[in-house]
Order: C-alpha cells, then sequence, then structure tokens
C-alpha cells in the first residue's frame, strides 16, 4: 500500500511538472508585422535566424529578423482563437465580394439600358426634309 501511494505521488508530480514546463511564444516579423503564436523556437543557424512550428497554420516557419517574447498560456490561446476568429471574417468578406461585383454590374447595365431608351433615336432627333414646293 505504501509503495502504491509513493507510485501515485511521483506520477503526479511529474505530471504537473511536465505541465509547467510549456513555454509559449509571441514571434513577429518586424518587415511585415505578421505574427505567429508557438510553444518553441530553435536557432536555424548561425545566421541568427529562427525556426519554429506556427501554431495557427501547422507549418514551419523561419525568418531571418524576429522579435520573440514569452508569453502565458492565456494570452497564446486568446492569439490562437484571435486568428481563427479574423480568418472566418476574412473568409466571409471575400465570399460576399463576387456578389458584390455582380450587383454592381447588374445596376450599370441597367442604368445604361434606362439611358439607351430615354434618349432619341438619330432618326428621330433630325427633322425630315421637307417636300418641294410644287
Amino acid at each position: 500500500m505504501n509503495r502504491a501511494r509513493i507510485l501515485v505521488w511521483m506520477v503526479g508530480g511529474l505530471m504537473v511538472l511536465a505541465a509547467g514546463c510549456t513555454s509559449y511564444y509571441v514571434v513577429t516579423d518586424p518587415a511585415t508585422g505578421k505574427t505567429y503564436y508557438t510553444t518553441k523556437v530553435n536557432d536555424a543557424g548561425r545566421s541568427g535566424a529562427v525556426k519554429f512550428e506556427d501554431k495557427k497554420a501547422g507549418g514551419t516557419v523561419t525568418l531571418q529578423s524576429s522579435i520573440v517574447k514569452e508569453i502565458s498560456s492565456d494570452e497564446f490561446e486568446a492569439g490562437i482563437s484571435k486568428t481563427v476568429d479574423t480568418q472566418k471574417a476574412v473568409g466571409t468578406q471575400k465570399a460576399a465580394e463576387p456578389q458584390k461585383a455582380v450587383e454592381t454590374q447588374k445596376a450599370v447595365e441597367t442604368e445604361k439600358a434606362v439611358e439607351t431608351q430615354s434618349q432619341p433615336s438619330p432618326a428621330q432627333s433630325q427633322p425630315s426634309p421637307s417636300e418641294p414646293s410644287k
């Protein structure tokens, strides 16, 4: 029974240590202002570049110049969810753009049709030649 308690405490302690060891970072590219969220930043060689996995897109990113800041897990989660919300909003906006273009084109065509109908034709605007006198 004593061994079981010791084992439980050891496993619990290891879990707490493992959970508390994760670091969260926001990496900013100063050239573009784009931000990336990651849990691990690696040196990419002697050039000073950094390499990391972008948790938003899931791809590996290498930046020659970057600003790396350690953040809390709450800031990390907020940054990730903010990014997802922004992507959804941009996707909705992009989906609406073709519809706006179609509506604009229809309005222009309607306006042209109304102008064409309201203007007299060239035959109507010129006086008819008078018949010669007899």
